[in-house]
């Protein structure tokens, strides 16, 4: 693959779309369309080489027994998906202080530790250069619900049992289904 060059396309509030062109490596041009967290994209480098875009929070109960897992609306599919808490990290914040924010917003529960950090890994990289860190650790509290009128989200603790169920028949995030598969065999 020779890179050749990139355009922006069109510019979101939150996502920009981009063209990318190539050459493949028998000689044929082709054009990728990507999107991007990053609003002003120039170079090759400039597609990985910056900071993870969001956080997304393994979180499980201070026993080890339960995993939280958000059952939400996503509009892209139209339906009802089960997926960890996740969300951006604002300009300002390190991974640490967006996952407490992001647990807290999204389910009301408190950070009671983080054991683990797994390294950056992307999102949807058939089609975005977005990078999350995941976060894997314990919380506790009561479930409130998401604090934003713009998110429908049932955050919920489900045993191994439960999570085996689940799998049978309900739409997950893929991330989120793989890990769930491992921890439910557990």
């Amino acid at each position: 693959m020779e890179f050749q060059g990139l355009t922006k396309k069109e510019q979101g509030k939150f996502i920009t779309r981009y063209d990318l062109q190539y050459k493949t490596y028998d000689g044929m041009e082709k054009i990728y369309e990507m999107i991007s967290r990053d609003k002003d994209i120039k170079s090759f480098e400039e597609l990985h080489n910056r900071p993870a875009d969001a956080v997304v929070l393994i979180m499980h109960s201070v026993d080890g027994e339960r995993i939280l897992i958000n059952k939400e609306f996503r509009l892209a599919p139209g339906e009802w998906v089960y997926n960890f808490p996740a969300g951006l990290i604002d300009p300002g914040e390190d991974f640490k202080t967006a996952a407490e924010r992001e647990l807290r917003e999204e389910t009301g529960l408190r950070l009671v530790s983080i054991d683990d950090v797994i390294g950056e890994s992307y999102s949807a990289v058939g089609f975005s250069n977005e990078k999350n860190v995941c976060v894997v650790g314990t919380c506790e509290g009561e479930i409130t619900g998401s604090d934003s009128s713009l998110e429908e989200i049932e955050a919920g603790w489900y045993t191994r049992e439960e999570v085996r169920e689940l799998l049978k028949d309900q739409k997950f995030a893929a991330r989120t289904q793989a890990y769930c598969y491992l921890w439910s065999k557990e």
